[in-house]
């Protein structure tokens, strides 16, 4: 009984901290552009290693390196998250910086069921319902697509969005591919938990997500497909003063949505 009341209570201090915060960010709802700088030489980073990774003669896979996990573990069922924020640079200025990785194995699958999934985006709703709510194509050329979605997330409460990315698919060969998705713009919709709403005005939005970029690849061996996504998104800073009670709630949106992303995709192969 008394741990449920902390938690409760937990509960109450962080949706409390994210209602001060919002307030707070409409002085300053979108990213400022020192944070967008800082943002973008980032993941400039990530992707000069991604493309190093995709060189590999042996695994276009990063090793992963929590607990020691080996591939065993993967065909086993793990699937392993691990988080790459540094620790230094993870506050920007007015803005907070997050990267994370995730890896899992489905049996049984295919180099091509997986681009055949991931392409599908109309099929999203379905396949990463409840967190996708609409998706739509709006313009391919090959494999460089242009797609919108309106996504929900609920943590405490419940924030709609309607997000834009960039989207290319590449295969190296049979068994090995990859895939970009940069966001090229991000609005928040009021919609009070709903599914539908209109979309508030920059200096209403209170700066849950103002950048994502996600990073497949993915290697068919030993009987099926080995996954990597990586996640770098950009959000507005903790308000002073609530970085204890607020910061564990902002930093697992994130992992959280990472997570579900994987083990979504992995059943949808599965079937």
């Amino acid at each position: 009984m008394c741990k449920r009341r902390l938690s409760n209570s937990k509960t109450v201090l962080i949706a409390c901290g994210l209602i001060l915060g919002s307030n707070a960010g409409r002085v300053a709802a979108q990213p400022s552009p020192k944070a967008v700088q800082a943002f973008n030489s980032y993941v400039a980073s990530v992707e000069t290693r991604i493309v190093q990774q995709h060189r590999s003669q042996t695994s276009i896979l990063t090793p992963v390196t929590t607990h020691n996990k080996s591939d065993t573990g993967l065909r086993q069922g793990e699937m392993i998250v691990e988080k790459l924020t540094p620790a230094a640079g993870t506050d920007l200025p007015g803005a907070l910086l997050h990267h994370w990785r995730g890896t899992a194995f489905a049996a049984d699958a295919h180099t091509a069921d997986f681009e055949r999934l991931m392409k599908s985006i109309s099929a999203y709703p379905q396949l990463f319902s409840p967190q996708v709510l609409e998706a739509s194509i709006l313009s391919r050329r090959g494999d460089h697509l242009q797609a919108k979605m309106r996504v929900r997330q609920k943590h405490v409460i419940t924030v709609v969005m309607d997000t834009t990315y960039d989207i290319i698919f590449v295969r190296l060969d049979a068994r090995h591919g990859y895939s970009l998705a940069r966001s090229t713009r991000i609005s928040e919709i009021d919609a009070n938990g709903a599914g539908s709403g209109p979309a508030l005005t920059p200096s209403e939005e209170h700066g849950y997500l103002w950048r994502m970029n996600t990073y497949w690849s993915y290697e068919e061996r030993d009987g099926g497909l080995y996954m990597q996504v990586e996640t770098v998104s950009l959000s507005r800073s903790i308000p002073a003063g609530l970085g204890w009670a607020v910061r564990p709630f902002v930093e697992s949106v994130p992992r959280e949505s990472l997570e579900f992303t994987l083990h979504s995709t992995c059943n949808a192969l599965r079937k």
